[in-house]
């Protein structure tokens, strides 16, 4: 059976009972992993909270830090100080500048643009080429689809397609999530794969990228996060034993 994964839940953290509300949801619709955006320096009573009712439900959370720098020095300056308190680090990029930093950092598992015309985004043949090197992901919301209407949705779809198809050519990862902060733009990981024929995305990479590749890139990063990580590729399989 399918496994699906929502990288992107935007929960009211401050509001217990909203928080409980959207994790619910996303589990009745069908979604096993959720990865749900946490503020920079937050602590870990907040989220073992939100982890208390992730198991309660049989589901997998995975701690999110979405970083909106301005520049690239305050990008390097928040992948310094935060990286390793986070399974999933996703940069907002809001300028070219940023955007061309953010897809060569090793650090940076998801790049995402926050524009909804093609001048407001920084996805081109550059950042797909260098994401390609980094292994960051393109992660679109798919939420965002469904709050736009008439001919801006017309004119998004439009960046949409060909930013995915950039993103095939390059061998550039892309994870689609919900993005959503409301139930009303939660969906089944099928409905959304649905959605996405609307900017000519075929059904298996639609299915992958609401499952193999998120949940790929959460394993990745728990492996380095483990003690016994080295570098990619080398492990510690045994520990030697202190003489008493």
């Amino acid at each position: 059976m399918m496994r699906f994964s929502d990288l992107h839940l935007c929960v009211p953290l401050k509001d217990s009972e909203g928080t409980r509300r959207m994790i619910e949801k996303s589990s009745e619709l069908g979604y096993s992993q959720i990865g749900v955006s946490f503020p920079a320096g937050i602590k870990r009573d907040a989220v073992q909270q939100v982890r208390q009712v992730t198991e309660s439900l049989g589901m997998d959370l995975v701690t999110r830090l979405d970083l909106f720098p301005r520049s690239p020095g305050e990008l390097l300056s928040g992948l310094r100080r935060f990286r390793r308190d986070y399974e999933i680090v996703s940069v907002v990029c809001g300028s070219k500048p940023v955007a061309r930093q953010a897809a060569k950092d090793r650090r940076v598992d998801l790049l995402g643009f926050p524009g909804l015309e093609r001048r407001q985004r920084f996805f081109d043949w550059a950042e797909a080429e260098l994401a390609s090197r980094s292994m960051a992901a393109l992660e679109i919301d798919l939420g965002r689809v469904l709050s736009v209407e008439s001919f801006v949705r017309v004119g998004f779809l439009s960046i949409l397609r060909k930013e995915v198809a950039l993103a095939k050519s390059y061998g550039v990862s892309v994870v689609f999530s919900s993005g959503a902060s409301d139930v009303l733009f939660l969906r089944k990981p099928r409905d959304f794969a649905a959605l996405t024929f609307l900017f000519d995305v075929d059904a298996s990479l639609a299915l992958r990228a609401l499952s193999g590749n998120p949940m790929s890139i959460v394993e990745k990063n728990r492996r380095k996060q483990s003690p016994d990580f080295v570098a990619p590729g080398v492990r510690v399989v045994r520990r030697k034993e202190k003489k008493r």
